[in-house]
């Protein structure tokens, strides 16, 4: 009985983190297609509550990638008619990739995100 527990417990975790991998695609997917990131956020939001304790970091991570990334990018938008708008949303691009890879990363060591309220990356 135990190991059922045990092989259950283990699929749901292998599961929970595979959507977190896909959210943290969805991201990178959206410097191209733009949409995938609103999918991203709507799955981390949906997945974070049954996710074990370190995953929900990442999840944690993820939402707020969304959200000030979308800051970033109206803030970017606003400002490209005086130009230094390019620099915002430039800078924007390669935060999101540091952000997207430094989440895969830890992902793939079974490690929770260490800050995953910062602002930076």
């Amino acid at each position: 009985m135990t190991d059922q527990v045990v092989e259950t417990n283990e699929k749901q975790d292998a599961s929970a983190k595979n959507g977190a991998k896909i959210n943290y695609v969805l991201y990178l997917a959206s410097i191209i297609l733009g949409i995938t990131g609103l999918i991203g956020v709507i799955m981390a939001y949906v997945n974070k509550k049954d996710a074990p304790e370190w995953l929900q970091t990442h999840y944690q991570y993820q939402i707020r990638t969304f959200w000030i990334g979308l800051l970033y990018v109206v803030i970017g938008t606003i400002l490209s008619v005086v130009v230094i708008g390019f620099a915002i949303i430039l800078f924007y691009l390669v935060w999101l990739i540091v952000r997207c890879v430094k989440g895969l990363k830890a992902l793939d060591k079974n490690e929770p995100i260490e800050n995953p309220t910062s602002w930076m990356f």
